[in-house]
């Protein structure tokens, strides 16, 4: 790792505010991030109401996390040609092609809301035009970040990058939830607004984002990035376990089964529930961008990944919305103390001209996590119901962070990020 700059030595905040092209950049993360968030609410809620039509509770569970399934396939296709395209071209203009997909896959599901010919199939497909954008969206805009701050700024600018996202994610199903209050289609066309607006700040960044291009051929960049991810141990445990903890633990994918069918809320308490884990990660994202972790950073990732498999048991057995929120919220906060501790190791260990490499084996590894989480939820729910569906990943998430504290000793033993 390099030791360029202990933490203790990081610019305060404030310093983040001198950088112009910084601030543009956060911009586009946080009205991106918000457009997804209100989408993925959009759809998921969408997906579920229609398939409730014809279909079970356990039957219309599985096609809500069908939609995870169809935005996950091209990520996994997708991903090696992915990060070799954010370390080969421009990464601004790799970005504003990625919102140029967004903005058709929204603006498609808005027209059909408005003319009421919305379907499953529909839904589906969206997702999956939707997924090949994002597994170009995620390394263009991980391997952006660095290059719009002084390095000794990296740590502090990590943190604040997922204040963007985790605050989006606080408005994002919350403002949802409003929004499909009135019809699908308010949502949807909300989205497609911000997904405008996060494209005027990406034009508005002047630095240069065009990466130092290395020799070789594609598929030699390609198998070079894998290389790197499985000989740095850190990095390789620390994405894998991002994706067997989530993957096992992912009881948000079910919350619109939740929200209808075992707390029986209606379409804004759905929007409390969805928002609840960003609360929660919101709240340890201001205090880690105050206070950075100095030490004992692999513990902390691992007692994050431990605690975000407890709150999942508690969120699938809970009767009660208030309890349920509270379950969500603390997951919300354990999963971004590991995210932290995670992104920070990762960006620190890997020189530039890899970021969008190593990133894109991130995101596959994130959006196997999410994505295929949301489908491995709904394939468990189909069997054993959504209660002990949660149940079951959360004692899976708890029992993936005792294998992997023994399987990687080096990342359990990482102390400072620097």
């Amino acid at each position: 790792m390099s030791t360029e700059t202990p933490l203790d030595q990081v610019p305060s905040a404030r310093a983040l505010l001198r950088e112009r092209d910084y601030l543009f950049f956060w911009a586009t993360r946080w009205m991106g991030s918000f457009a997804a968030q209100i989408q993925s609410v959009a759809m998921g809620w969408h997906m579920y109401v229609l398939a409730r039509h014809t279909r079970s509770v356990e039957e219309s569970a599985l096609m809500v996390g069908m939609i995870g399934l169809a935005a996950f396939l091209p990520v996994l296709l997708l991903t090696l040609p992915a990060g070799e395209t954010a370390d080969r071209y421009d990464r601004k203009k790799v970005l504003l092609i990625c919102f140029t997909g967004e903005i058709a896959s929204v603006l498609t599901l808005a027209i059909a809301a408005w003319r009421g010919t919305a379907s499953v199939g529909l839904l589906l497909v969206v997702a999956a035009l939707f997924g090949a954008s994002r597994a170009f969206f995620a390394p263009a805009n991980t391997a952006l970040g660095p290059m719009l701050v002084p390095r000794p700024l990296l740590p502090r600018a990590i943190a604040w990058n997922s204040l963007a996202w985790q605050s989006a994610s606080i408005a994002g199903p919350a403002v949802g939830g409003l929004l499909l209050m009135a019809s699908p289609a308010h949502a949807y066309t909300t989205t497609f607004f911000l997904y405008l607006g996060a494209v005027v700040c990406v034009l508005a960044i002047r630095k240069n984002a065009r990466p130092d291009v290395q020799p070789g051929s594609r598929w030699q960049l390609m198998k070079e990035g894998l290389a790197y991810v499985w000989r740095q141990k850190i990095v390789f445990g620390a994405i894998s376990l991002d994706l067997f903890a989530v993957l096992l633990g992912g009881a948000t994918a079910l919350l619109p089964v939740f929200a209808r069918d075992v707390l029986h809320v209606d379409a804004q308490g759905f929007g409390i529930l969805r928002a609840a884990p960003a609360v929660g990660a919101t709240a340890i994202a201001l205090w880690l961008a105050a206070n950075p972790i100095r030490q004992k950073a692999g513990a902390y990732m691992f007692g994050g990944v431990f605690l975000f498999g407890a709150a999942t048991v508690v969120f699938g057995l809970s009767k009660s919305l208030w309890l349920s929120v509270a379950a969500l919220a603390v997951l919300g906060g354990a999963d971004m103390l590991s995210v932290y501790v995670r992104q920070t190791l990762v960006q620190l260990v890997t020189p530039d001209h890899m970021r969008g490499r190593v990133a894109a084996v991130s995101s596959v590894f994130i959006g196997a996590s999410n994505e295929l989480g949301e489908f491995e939820s709904g394939v468990v729910a189909r069997i054993l119901g959504p209660v002990g569906a949660a149940v079951f990943g959360g004692v899976g998430a708890m029992a993936v962070t005792g294998l992997w504290a023994v399987l990687f000793p080096s990342l359990r033993k990482a102390d400072r990020l620097e």
